[in-house]
Order: structure tokens, then C-alpha cells, then sequence
């Protein structure tokens, strides 16, 4: 058996797979978000323990005997957080995390501290990776900045609760902006434009890679064997093309969670950071992605579901029968700011277009629309940095729905392919990362899940649709910076 553990921002995820590739089961634990001051975003990083304690209770209840033959485990979580600890490995303030806007200003400063960011790095300076925080820290808490020994990124802060060791790998690092992307390894470089050295940064394996071995009083706490191998893991949505089997060049899938992804998968470095395309490594090794980026996709249907006081089976039953919308109001996901192709943390969220007679249907429609029509901006960019896609899997929380499955097809005149169990995510992929780091082959353990529906884009809706994303993309040129 392998265990899979997703950190993700509103929940910590377990998932039990067995060496036959059947999932055995799977729990989870909720985690909140606090915001002390407009553009922040933090959580504490005991609470993911607490969590992951919890999530163990619940999957050794319901699977014992499955459980108990766990012989490694598996790591995914959300990129870019910062966790600060001290000498005594002690946690020095919450952790700052991927949504976090505050270090705007921080950017500039590292884009001119470090000239050869973008060549190293592979990506435009962002307030939601993790160099700009530091900055941030080092600028608004000199104390704090002071009495950092280590830098630790979320799912590799749970590593040290698992096995004492600090540890992370490349698809995780490559968010901090202090990889050197294409070596995949620190560069001191960036690291020095920070005011950090390369001691204060955990040491690195491949995702595939033995990192650890469980704590021997947690595997007797937690009814295990002893040398349970913990495996290098990677960042949620490497772990996520895991999960679906996307492996080769091409591959690609789009997630629906919180944020909202659209990843390729690509056999060499192919920064094209002008665009605000991520450029990454992959969970496997001589493997890179591209990624575009949304800060809000999934969070947008919640937002609204609350705001309106519906469930989403509600709403979405509401639009059963409805097409493209010519009528409906205009909206713009941007309830986080947004990364590709804007990035700009001050981007706003917005309704355009509302009447008398606008329904509640309507906006349902239009927040849908708009998730898909920015993952829409995502695949123009990578398109422009030379990465063509014909498929691409649909995983998160909003492949649930077949109407936004199909509207994003049509959207992006790209079939879309949701796979069985394709909600577990980056949990599937954390699992399968510790069937490899225990010896499993890549042929053997990244198969592609069964397919559970096709969506083939519909030449006409897809040309009704493009008229109205070219009013959302003038929607946001007109109102950036009012």
C-alpha cells in the first residue's frame, strides 16, 4: 500500500492506493485561510498537522488492515508558501502563502536586485512566490527576517514532521524563484538577492527519490512497520499530471481547484516568463512544464454559491438546458488579483452588464464563462511561448460538473477528458510518487486513469463564445488600473 498526502489551502487530502492501482480509500480535513490585512494570506502551519492527524484517524478507521500496510508515503502540496523556522526548528511566524499580494513592491525590488532572474528562474517576479515574501519579511519584520536558519515549503514542512529531515525537489522549488530551473538546483545567485544562502534551503532529491524514512514513534503511533519511505512529493499540480498519467510532451490537463492551471508537460526548459508563463520542473526527472496560472477558478463558484446563498448542484441544475448566454452579464474572476496573462495583484473581481431583468441563472452562467474564458487567456499564452495542445484532462473539484466541462470545450476548442477519480488530484499523484520512491517503474505506475467523459468543442458555440471574450479581455484593459 501507498499513502498519498495533499496539502492543499482548504483541505489535507489521504489517499490509500494499493499496488494494483486501485484507489482503497481516501479522507480529508478542512483548513482555513486568515487574512489579517487586505492582500494577506496566511495559515499556520501546526493546523496542517493537526489536520494530517486528523485525515490519518479517519482513513485507519475506515481501511485498518489496508493501512497498516503502508510502505511509503507520498507528498503533494500548494506551491510557493513560506514557512520561516528558527534554530530550534521552531515555526517564527504564520505562513505566508500562493495567494498572498502583499510583496507587489518586492518584485520590482528583486527584478533589479537580480538581472538574471527570468534566464534562471524561469519566471516573471510575482507576489505569490515565495522570493518576494522574503523580501517582504526582511523589509516589514527585521526581527523575524533575522532569525531565519531555515525556509521550508509547505508539503516539505510536513516532511519534517514525518521524518526530521528537511528535504524538498524540484517541482516545488521552482516556484520559490531561487531554483535554477533548468540545473534543477538552488541557484546562489538569487538566493544572495534575498539576503539567503543556500544553508537556510532544504537539501534536494527528484519527486521519484527516497527523501526519508516515518519517524519510528509516528509509524508505531500511526500502526506502521518500521523504514516506511517518505518520497521527494511534489508541488499540487505536478503531482496532479502524475495522477493522470501526464508524463510525455503534450501531455496536459487543466485543474479546477481553488486556483485554476492549465500544464504541459515539456521534455526541456521553455521559459517565456513575458507572457506570465510559469515555467517548471516536472515530477519526473529530465521532464519540465509550462503552466498558466489563475488565482481564482473553482473559489469563484463558491464565492458565488455563498453569496447567493445556493449550493452548487442547485445552480448548476439551473443551467441544464442553457447554451451561450449572448445576454448574460460579463465576469471577471479576478477575486485574488491574477497571474497569466496579467499579473496583477490588484486586478478585481467584476459583474458587467447587469439589467432588470438579469436572473440568478445569468450570473451563474457568466462566473463560469469567465473561469473558463481566463483559462482561456492561460492557453493563448502558452500557445504564444510554442506549446500546442489538441486534449487536456479536466481535474479538481469543478470536473464535477459536465455543463462547465463542456463549456470550457467549447471555450477553447480543445476536447476535454474528465477520468475516473479524477478528484483526487494531487493525492493520486503524492500516492503513485511513493509507489516510484519504493520501486515501482514510470510505465508500470503513471498509467492514464479510465476516461468517464469527453467534451468535443462545438464549432459554433465556440465562435458565439469568442465574441464575448474579446468584451471580457477589453472589460479588464479598460478597467486596469481605475
Amino acid at each position: 500500500m501507498y499513502l498519498g498526502i495533499d496539502l492543499g489551502t482548504s483541505e489535507i487530502k489521504l489517499l490509500l492506493l494499493e499496488s494494483t492501482g486501485r484507489i482503497v480509500g481516501t479522507a480529508g480535513a478542512p483548513l482555513t485561510l486568515a487574512s489579517p490585512e487586505p492582500l494577506w494570506s496566511e495559515q499556520n502551519p501546526t493546523d496542517w498537522w493537526r489536520a494530517t492527524g486528523a485525515a490519518v484517524s479517519q482513513l485507519r478507521a475506515a481501511h485498518p488492515m489496508e493501512f497498516a500496510a503502508v510502505r511509503s508515503i507520498g507528498l503533494s502540496g500548494q506551491m510557493h508558501g513560506a514557512v520561516l523556522l528558527g534554530n530550534d526548528d521552531e515555526v517564527l511566524r504564520p505562513a505566508i502563502l500562493w495567494n498572498d499580494g502583499r510583496s507587489h513592491a518586492e518584485c520590482a525590488e528583486l527584478e533589479a536586485a537580480a538581472p538574471g532572474l527570468h534566464a534562471i528562474a524561469g519566471n516573471l517576479a510575482m507576489p505569490g512566490f515565495t522570493a518576494p515574501k522574503l523580501l517582504w519579511v526582511r523589509k516589514h519584520e527585521p526581527e523575524t527576517f533575522a532569525q531565519i536558519a531555515s525556509v521550508l515549503l509547505p508539503k516539505d514542512w510536513l516532511r519534517l514532521q514525518l521524518t526530521g529531515d528537511k528535504v524538498s525537489e524540484p517541482s516545488d522549488a521552482a516556484g520559490t524563484l531561487w531554483l535554477d530551473v533548468a540545473r534543477r538546483d538552488w541557484s546562489d545567485e538569487l538566493l544572495a538577492a534575498c539576503g539567503l544562502t543556500r544553508a537556510q534551503m532544504p537539501w534536494l532529491v527528484e519527486s521519484t527519490e527516497p527523501s526519508g524514512v516515518l519517524k519510528p514513534e509516528l509509524a508505531r503511533a500511526w500502526g506502521l512497520g518500521a523504514d516506511v519511505i517518505v518520497a521527494g512529493g511534489a508541488g499540487d499540480n505536478a503531482a496532479s499530471a502524475i495522477g493522470i498519467g501526464a508524463t510525455q510532451p503534450g501531455d496536459g490537463f487543466i485543474s479546477l481547484g481553488t486556483s485554476g492551471v492549465l500544464f504541459v508537460v515539456n521534455d526541456r526548459y521553455r521559459p517565456n516568463p513575458a507572457s506570465a508563463v510559469h515555467a517548471f520542473c516536472h515530477a519526473l526527472p529530465q521532464r519540465w512544464h509550462q503552466m498558466g496560472v489563475m488565482l481564482s477558478a473553482a473559489s469563484c463558484f463558491r464565492w458565488f454559491c455563498n453569496l447567493v446563498g445556493a449550493d452548487e448542484a442547485t445552480l448548476l441544475a439551473e443551467l441544464a438546458s442553457r447554451g451561450c448566454a449572448a445576454d448574460a452579464p460579463l465576469f471577471l474572476p479576478y477575486l485574488a488579483g491574477e497571474r497569466t496573462p496579467h499579473n496583477d495583484p490588484f486586478a478585481a473581481g467584476v459583474f458587467h452588464g447587469l439589467k432588470a431583468n438579469t436572473t440568478r441563472a445569468d450570473c451563474t452562467y457568466a462566473v463560469l464563462e469567465g473561469v473558463a474564458f481566463g483559462l482561456a487567456d492561460s492557453l493563448d499564452a502558452l500557445r504564444a511561448a510554442g506549446t500546442q495542445v489538441s486534449q487536456l484532462s479536466l481535474v479538481g473539484g469543478g470536473s464535477r460538473s459536465a455543463y462547465w466541462a463542456q463549456l470550457i470545450a467549447d471555450v477553447l476548442d480543445v476536447e476535454i477528458v474528465v477520468h475516473a477519480g479524477s478528484e483526487a488530484g494531487g493525492a493520486l499523484g503524492a500516492a503513485r510518487l511513493g509507489w516510484l520512491a519504493a520501486g515501482g517503474s514510470v510505465e508500470q505506475v503513471c498509467t492514464r486513469p479510465a476516461v468517464a467523459s469527453r467534451y468535443l468543442a462545438d464549432a459554433a458555440r465556440h465562435e458565439r463564445l469568442a465574441l464575448r471574450l474579446a468584451r471580457f479581455r477589453d472589460l479588464y484593459c479598460r478597467l486596469r488600473g481605475a
